[in-house]
């Protein structure tokens, strides 16, 4: 946890007007915060680059680091498989801490879905009337 919120990486925002940029914004009422994810995926579909800004805890900013650095180089399905549990484990979340990974799992899921219906909206039209 301490690396990840005195070293953050992958800080930032990219171009969330880009057909290709999925932007996923989260917030957990109970604590205040608010996590921005958004992820840039190329023409076969694997994300090549991922950016962050959470207005909250350590726990929060680490959990969004970290899955910034997780969803790099992976397919769009792969990356939802990502879940908040493993976050937790590999940043040693205390129990207290754990809907900041609960976060980071959300984050991640809504920039996808914001992704997918850029691609398709259509489809997400469709989807929102059923």
């Amino acid at each position: 946890v301490v690396d990840h919120y005195e070293n953050p990486r992958n800080v930032g925002s990219l171009d969330r007007n880009a057909k290709n940029v999925g932007t996923g914004l989260v917030g957990a009422p109970a604590c205040g915060d608010v996590m921005k994810l958004q992820v840039e995926v190329d023409e076969n579909g694997r994300i090549v680059d991922a950016r962050f800004k959470t207005f909250g805890c350590g726990s929060a900013i680490a959990s969004s680091s970290l899955a910034t650095e997780w969803v790099k180089g992976k397919t769009v399905d792969e990356a939802l498989k990502i879940k908040n549990t493993d976050i937790a484990k590999e940043l040693c979340l205390p129990p207290v801490k754990l809907h900041c990974s609960m976060l980071a799992e959300d984050a991640i899921k809504a920039a996808l879905a914001d992704y997918k219906l850029k691609q398709d909206p259509k489809k997400g039209e469709s989807e929102q009337k059923a």
